[in-house]
């Protein structure tokens, strides 16, 4: 249940609980009985599945906020997608606590339920509520995301910090976040959520407005009114105060 005991990884701040471990085997035993011949690349478990390197991989992410979890607030998500070379052909991304479970197929749209989901119409930062998160390592490295955040807080209505990449993106995609951003992610954080927002009408690029791909990386996710405005903000940051 929330609150359950967790241990470290290879951070202090970076934990895994049993029931990130429960819910990995369950999902892998399911995908491995119904898709023999994919890989499966899971955040506890590493990759399994065939060894064929042009097989589908399932990338998995068992419980998304575990820091969350682990602490006994109720903002957490399991992940999947399934890509296939460089497309990414499926992407789900269930709340429990909610019995929400957001999903997007490559040319099928974004959905919630029955409700086909379509990022917000918001074109002004001060108009526009965002999200982001924080690295691990935020106390040992100066790429921690702090200067960004003061850039951009003055100039919008508000900033979440939800502790879950996942339904940060699902968010976006459902028009609850106007736009996220967020550094040193892994693939099965944003995979889901990158499908997600672009089938929704968004855009995600890296933080230097490139092509993002759902290896994870620096990930800056709009409804694409907002992107040129939240990678301005961004920038400004990087290069720190005017003198």
């Amino acid at each position: 249940g929330l609150g359950a005991a967790a241990r470290h990884k290879e951070h202090a701040h970076n934990l895994v609980t049993q029931t990130d471990l429960d819910s990995e085997a369950l999902i892998v035993a399911a995908l491995e009985r119904d898709f023999p011949g994919h890989r499966l690349r899971a955040e506890e478990g590493g990759d399994r599945g065939t060894a064929d390197a042009g097989a589908p991989l399932w990338l998995i992410d068992p419980l998304d906020g575990t820091n969350n979890f682990a602490h006994g607030i109720g903002v957490f998500a399991v992940n999947l997608a399934l890509t296939w070379g460089e497309d990414l052909l499926l992407g789900l991304t269930y709340d429990p606590l909610r019995d929400e479970l957001f999903r997007a197929r490559r040319g099928g749209g974004a959905w919630l339920g029955g409700r086909r989901l379509a990022v917000s119409g918001r074109a002004a930062l001060e108009e526009s509520v965002v999200a982001t998160g924080f690295p691990y390592d935020k106390a040992q490295n100066p790429d921690n995301n702090l200067a960004q955040f003061a850039a951009v807080m003055p100039r919008v209505r508000g900033i979440r910090r939800m502790g879950s990449a996942a339904l940060d993106l699902a968010y976006v995609a459902a028009g609850r976040f106007d736009g996220y951003w967020e550094r040193g992610i892994q693939a099965w954080d944003v995979a889901a959520g990158i499908l997600l927002v672009r089938e929704a009408g968004g855009l995600v690029t890296d933080s230097e407005g490139a092509p993002m791909h759902w290896n994870g990386g620096r990930i800056v996710a709009t409804n694409g009114a907002l992107h040129p405005h939240l990678l301005g903000c961004l920038a400004s940051g990087r290069r720190g105060p005017a003198r």
